[in-house]
């Protein structure tokens, strides 16, 4: 059987910020591969430098003031160190991103379809027609409701799991080498939850699509991820397949994290088995 290509490489990536003190490390010594299709879990609590080496890989980070060290290749290309105006044609069409907060993710003042159909002609030679159509056939494809009707209603007037939904359709459409997805299940309720990991777990299957899975939920990470690493203090400091890792973590760091998961008492369980 052939081995998946790897999308995405990342060697020896090293984030610096400018402070009053000097230089200050966010991120070190960031080493890990993405396969076609695959799903790498990131996961660490907060500050262990999941959303900066998320940024860094995005080229997002304010460059006056931070210094990206290493290497970040995707599909063959290096992304690091690339003018701003050449990054703006790869994001969004080649490496998406879905961000934590869906409502800050659209403007206010447009409506999701002139928003939508921006992103698409952006990246596209489409007409203004045919981005409509595809704007519609995504969100069909994440089974949003009426979605010709969505495209005239503005941000505020869709629930955070619909905003989840459209942003993932934006995703979708273009096609996407991969896919980050920053806490994309974060204040959703359960139903809703479950809906973004079906869509993403169809992204990845139907068009082979990498993810980037960043999350403080490990039950998210167990549901969706091939393989995990666990960050802390701006380092990963254990890597391996999600069965192996939650079944025989070796790092003390990565035991703190799975004793912390919420249990059941098997008095409860018993009770619900019944």
């Amino acid at each position: 059987m052939e081995e998946p290509r790897k999308v995405l490489q990342v060697s020896g990536l090293h984030v610096k910020v400018k402070a009053e003190q000097g230089m200050l490390s966010l991120i070190q010594d960031i080493h890990f591969d993405l396969k076609s299709g695959q799903v790498l879990g990131l996961v660490g609590e907060s500050g262990s430098g999941k959303t900066v080496t998320c940024n860094s890989l995005l080229q997002l980070l304010d460059r006056k003031n931070t210094i990206v060290e290493g290497s970040i290749q995707l599909n063959g290309r290096e992304l690091n160190g690339l003018k701003a105006e050449e990054m703006r044609r790869i994001r969004g069409k080649e490496i998406a991103f879905i961000m934590q907060n869906p409502m800050s993710a659209f403007t206010p003042v447009y409506t999701i379809g002139m928003q939508f159909i921006e992103t698409i002609r952006t990246h596209t030679m489409l007409t203004k027609k045919q981005a409509i159509e595809l704007a519609v056939t995504s969100m069909e494809d994440v089974n949003l409701p009426d979605p010709p009707k969505l495209m005239n209603l503005y941000p505020f007037q869709l629930s955070g799991g619909m905003l989840q939904r459209v942003m993932i359709a934006i995703s979708m459409c273009l096609r996407p080498s991969v896919v980050i997805a920053d806490e994309p299940t974060t204040a959703l309720d359960v139903v809703n939850q479950l809906q973004v990991l079906r869509q993403l777990d169809r992204l990845r299957l139907e068009y082979g699509t990498s993810i980037m899975l960043i999350s403080h939920d490990l039950g998210v990470i167990s549901e969706l991820a091939d393989e995990v690493a666990v960050m802390q203090h701006g380092q990963i400091v254990e890597q391996a397949n999600v069965f192996k890792l939650f079944d025989h973590p070796q790092h003390a760091y990565t035991k703190k994290l799975l004793n912390a998961r919420p249990a059941f008492p098997l008095q409860q369980l018993n009770r619900e088995s019944v």
